[in-house]
């Protein structure tokens, strides 16, 4: 089967070269998302998963706008590719594009659809404390995330997985849930099914301002979040007018006689805080200008002691 395979963050490169290294498939084409200057002295630096597919000579496209570019759609064309596959790629298909492959356009979203349609299903889904999770392929249609479902699998959840370890299992995980999906379709084995559209539910954007730890919150509120943002948009507070960013942390028992933010008690376990009800232990932190270590080691150099108090942003 060829295909062209749709994608740009790193998610996506277990995917990408399951079909490389496949006798199933040719790869014809990467699509992906122009580079970008990079934080650090605003160099451009090409992405892992572009740098694979010249290491194995394949012709890489990047549209700053795939809808809006016949010449991208030509040669899109000009491969007569079974399937399209698209695994975060970051641009919204036309009808047009949809429509060139001769089966379907394929596309992996990181939930069980019809719940958490959008751009940011793996965050959300932590950060609402859910017990389970999962990925799912369906048709590509217009509509955000509304194409019928092709197949799914679920992904259970406990209370201490992070946005980068869910992002790893999800990585592992679709390689083999594509090719069963092209496969079963490309031999009319797999019928695809409507999603249930009024039980979707959809993820929004994180702002600036949602990375504040508001310690009136419930315990395990912050700490859904702090996992939930753990080194995307990480949840940070403030001690002594100095930025913190905290990076793991534990819920444990109920705050007796305490403030909102007071710190409860420091040993070598970490920083224990109190919040709305309960308590968390702060356990890894990043202070601001250094990097990550854990919460003692902190509280020394910072002289943080029992009855102190972290600032509510």
């Amino acid at each position: 089967m060829k295909i062209a395979f749709f994608a740009t963050p790193d998610i996506a490169i277990e995917s990408f070269k399951y079909f490389i290294n496949s006798n199933d498939y040719e790869v014809c084409a990467l699509v992906t998302q122009p580079p970008k200057p990079s934080n650090r002295g605003k160099k451009i630096i090409q992405s892992k998963i572009k740098t694979i597919a010249l290491e194995n000579n394949i012709e890489v496209l990047e549209p700053q706008r795939i809808s809006k570019e016949p010449e991208i759609i030509e040669k899109l064309k000009s491969y007569n590719c079974d399937f399209f596959i698209t695994f975060a790629f970051g641009q919204i298909l036309s009808q047009e594009v949809i429509d060139i492959p001769k089966f379907a356009t394929i596309n992996l979203h990181a939930s069980l659809l019809p719940c958490y349609r959008g751009a940011n299903p793996i965050c959300e889904a932590i950060l609402n404390g859910e017990k389970k999770t999962g990925i799912t392929t369906m048709k590509t249609a217009l509509e955000l995330d509304a194409g019928d479902i092709c197949l799914q699998e679920e992904i259970p959840l406990d209370d201490e997985i992070n946005t980068p370890e869910l992002m790893q299992k999800i990585s592992s995980l679709s390689p083999q849930l594509l090719d069963k999906t092209l496969k079963g379709l490309y031999n009319n084995a797999l019928t695809p099914i409507t999603q249930e559209h009024d039980k979707a539910t959809f993820t929004k954007k994180i702002k600036k301002e949602d990375k504040n730890i508001d310690w009136t919150q419930d315990a395990k509120k912050i700490h859904d979040k702090i996992r939930a943002m753990h080194t995307i948009n990480t949840c940070h507070t403030k001690f002594n007018g100095k930025l913190v960013k905290i990076l793991k942390t534990k819920v444990i028992g109920k705050c007796k006689k305490a403030k909102c933010a007071e710190v409860l008690s420091v040993d070598k376990t970490g920083i224990c805080v109190c919040c709305g009800n309960k308590a968390i232990l702060i356990t890894s932190v990043k202070p601001e200008g250094k990097g990550e270590m854990s919460a003692f080691n902190w509280s020394l150099g910072a002289k943080i002691k029992t009855g102190d108090m972290f600032e509510i942003c």
